[in-house]
């Protein structure tokens, strides 16, 4: 119970300082890490984690942004701005691998195939700590896109390759074919399901309460969630293709969850994010060499924006969109799960491929969530200045209003559905 005492104490101060952190460099995705590092056992051990939270969360915390991401990259939207993500994740993702990998071997001194385990592992990237950049519809929508498919996708195609070098570093045989069919079938899983479902929404018999629209994605979220894990599909691509997939088939059904989903997905990375604050301890600190130190700092400072500059060459990108770009590749919740999997697994360098991303992580929510403002006043998009310490009637019927509006863009005739 002092777990959730502790998460609603930070929630609570949070929220009431966010106006405050949407114009300056204050981050409250800071707040939730800074929190769990001071009250977990590294620090005044007001806490205590049991074993395989911070896995779960993390988990879900990654499956539930995916999913209300992908909404944001319809198949029209894909289609725009397939030429930039593509060359993001065809070009720049194996950069990074292999640009992560050198050093930590060098450096670090891993062997190679737990060196190549770490560039695999640090190689998504995970923008929701880069909200203003992505999250706002005055930031060029290139830019955006780019982003937000890049981040969409890129945490279900590193999984492979970490199963992969996991298992060579145990001195196993590797099954890419079972991989390939994993990565597949969750793709697969993900647009069928939400074909199937938002079909069936079109039938006469079927419609939803208003109130209870939201939970429709929802409950599509949660059956692809179990497939995926009973299936052993990627839940990852699956979880994308299917917000994806719902935004292409029901735009109606899309907007009714966004709110809804924004929320959810923000709730569980702050909850992810205290958990694994906790795990950050001072020994795990003092227990990093030199050589990890300046792994991490290359791999955020020189590794990823070296590989997107690289990669986004003779692009239409302006020269400040390719900076934004080269620079907010954060590192969070795939990067998490997968280190806590390398931790796991019973390799011989498990602690310290685990320390090293730990550390990594961290670094990367204190310098990217404390940068988008600044990023944003670059792009000549300043943050809003306007927010009202709360919102009254006035506040409530404007919103009512415009979500009247936007109902009515579906055309005459369009029936709500769930």
């Amino acid at each position: 119970m002092a777990l959730v005492l502790a998460f609603g104490a930070v929630l609570l101060l949070s929220v009431s300082l966010s106006g405050l952190a949407a114009r300056t460099v204050l981050s409250t995705a800071l707040l939730f890490l800074l929190a769990g590092a001071l009250l977990g056992q590294g620090g005044f051990g007001v806490v205590h984690i049991p074993e395989g939270a911070a896995t779960t969360l993390a988990d879900l915390a990654l499956y539930t942004v995916l999913f209300t991401d992908g909404q944001r990259a319809n198949l029209a939207a894909l289609r725009e701005g397939w030429r930039l993500s593509g060359r993001a994740l065809g070009l720049g993702m194996p950069l990074i691998m292999v640009g992560v990998a050198v050093p930590a071997h060098f450096l670090a001194g891993l062997d190679w195939p737990t060196a190549l385990l770490v560039g695999a592992i640090l190689a998504p990237t995970d923008p929701v700590f880069a909200s203003i950049i992505v999250g706002r519809k005055d930031i060029p929508l290139r830019l955006r896109r780019l982003l937000n498919v890049e981040s969409g996708l890129n945490d279900g195609l590193a999984l492979p390759f970490v199963l992969i070098f996991i298992a060579v570093a145990k001195h196993q045989s590797p099954h890419p074919g079972q991989l390939v069919l994993e990565l597949v079938l969750g793709l697969g899983l993900g647009i069928a399901i939400t074909a199937l479902v938002t079909l069936a929404w079109r039938l006469p018999l079927l419609s939803a309460e208003p109130r209870l629209q939201p939970l429709g994605p929802l409950a599509i979220a949660v059956v692809l969630y179990a497939a995926c894990d009973l299936t052993h599909a990627n839940p990852y691509l699956g979880a994308f293709a299917a917000g994806s997939a719902l935004a292409t088939l029901d735009r109606t059904a899309a907007r009714h969850f966004h709110p809804f989903g924004d929320l959810l997905s923000e709730l569980t990375k702050f909850a992810a994010l205290l958990v694994f604050g906790a795990l950050i301890t001072p020994d795990r600190i003092s227990d990093l060499s030199w050589g990890a130190w300046l792994v991490a700092l290359l791999a955020i400072f020189v590794v990823r924006p070296a590989s997107i500059l690289l990669s986004m060459l003779r692009t239409r990108l302006t020269a400040t969109e390719r900076a934004a770009a080269a620079w907010f590749g954060p590192k969070g919740f795939a990067s998490a799960v997968y280190g806590l999997h390398a931790l796991h697994a019973g390799i011989s360098g498990g602690q310290a491929v685990f320390d090293l991303v730990a550390i990594t992580i961290a670094l990367s929510v204190v310098l990217h969530s404390t940068t988008d403002v600044p990023f944003a006043k670059l792009l000549r998009m300043p943050p809003p200045d306007n927010l009202p310490p709360g919102e009254g009637e006035a506040g409530t019927a404007e919103r009512d209003a415009e979500q009247r509006r936007q109902d009515q863009l579906g055309g005459p005739g369009r029936r709500r559905t769930p």
